[in-house]
């Protein structure tokens, strides 16, 4: 059996929180085998802080990414991706060369690519998490040179290569110690249901609108907090039981308090929220590639959750489909949480594995 306490890993991943997040869940499996933990991230001031908080040596990355908008801007920015993106892998070969890793871990994004890339010409084992129902671009581009990818819902490759592991998501351990007695005593909320509304960390504009509208409905029968994202709080007119905030710094104490969730469909909030069973009304973001319809779909395949189109959104679609999510509270919440599974150990023992494997054939 390999030792890896005298090895090095790399993570990587970037562009948004939710490529760096995940990550902090694997840190406490990871610190107890690896001597060195770096990462290499993009050049986002927030992602820096989230890793430095956890005394992680953080290494910025210039890196191009494909903007998916059709106007002249964004093809001119297309057109100077090939430069760019050989600029930015000779970056993160120097880096590399730099810390001498044992294995990069990948959560993918625009940032990643370029230092996958990177390994695999140096001979670095990678692993890779897909945390969406489908591939994201960064990580279709990676899977030639990854060892294995991890993945959250089950995806068939269609190669039949054996790289891809079904693993489930990687989970924060504090999501599991939430006390709603915390938010209940913070607010002084009165003996009602509990409705959390949560649109992601930048909020979502209709729905934020759609909650506010349907408001005086809902609290007649709910408490509702409705986390507006920063900036976006808007002025209300008193209305008893409903909480508006920017933003939430122990999401896990909220989560518990709530007995019914609306969210965006993001992956990270959404395996949180299976992995707790939380009867959940999810409203996909429709643009971008479609990750989050794609995501919902299996589980209202499985009845594991109820969904909401935005496209269908309005205040009365609402405040039915949060009544729907309650009286099928039970039902959702066994199949949602029997559905995705928190994968932590399993990604670390794959990592493990990876290392293990490689450093054995050396």
């Amino acid at each position: 059996m390999v030792n890896t306490k005298g090895m090095t890993i790399v993570l990587t991943g970037g562009g948004t929180a939710g490529h760096v997040l995940p990550h902090i869940a694997l840190l406490p499996h990871l610190r107890k085998q690896f001597k060195k933990i770096y990462y290499i991230g993009g050049t986002n001031p927030a992602e820096r802080q989230i890793i430095e908080r956890e005394g992680i040596e953080f290494f910025p990355l210039e890196c191009v990414k494909l903007r998916r908008g059709l106007n002249l801007k964004n093809l001119a920015r297309n057109l100077m991706i090939p430069v760019g993106f050989v600029k930015s892998v000779k970056t993160a070969g120097r880096i590399l060369d730099e810390l001498k890793p044992d294995i990069i871990f990948s959560k993918g994004g625009f940032v990643a690519l370029p230092v996958v890339k990177a390994a695999s010409s140096r001979n670095i084992p990678v692993v890779a998490h897909e945390s969406d129902a489908t591939l994201g671009l960064a990580n279709k581009l990676s899977v030639k040179h990854c060892t294995k990818i991890c993945t959250t819902f089950k995806i068939d490759d269609g190669r039949g290569n054996g790289k891809f592991v079904h693993t489930g998501s990687p989970i924060r351990p504090t999501i599991y110690k939430g006390s709603k007695d915390v938010v209940a005593k913070r607010h002084n909320l009165t003996d009602k249901r509990n409705l959390l509304v949560m649109g992601g960390s930048l909020g979502a504009a209709r729905i934020n609108q759609s909650v506010l509208d349907a408001a005086q409905e809902l609290t007649k029968v709910y408490n509702v907090i409705h986390v507006c994202g920063r900036g976006k709080v808007s002025p209300v007119e008193n209305i008893k039981n409903y909480i508006q905030l920017e933003f939430v710094d122990d999401v896990e104490n909220y989560i518990a308090w709530a007995d019914v969730v609306v969210s965006r469909a993001g992956s990270n909030a959404l395996c949180e929220l299976a992995v707790l069973g939380k009867p959940s009304l999810f409203i996909p973001l429709s643009t971008g590639r479609g990750d989050q319809v794609h995501n919902v779909r299996q589980l209202e395949e499985s009845s594991a959750a109820l969904v909401l189109l935005e496209d269908n959104l309005s205040p009365c679609t609402l405040a039915s489909s949060i009544e729907t999510v309650w009286q099928n509270r039970e039902l959702y919440s066994a199949n949602f949480e029997t559905l995705i599974k928190d994968g932590t150990k399993d990604i670390y023992n794959t990592i493990y594995s990876v290392v293990s494997h490689a450093d054995d054939t050396k």
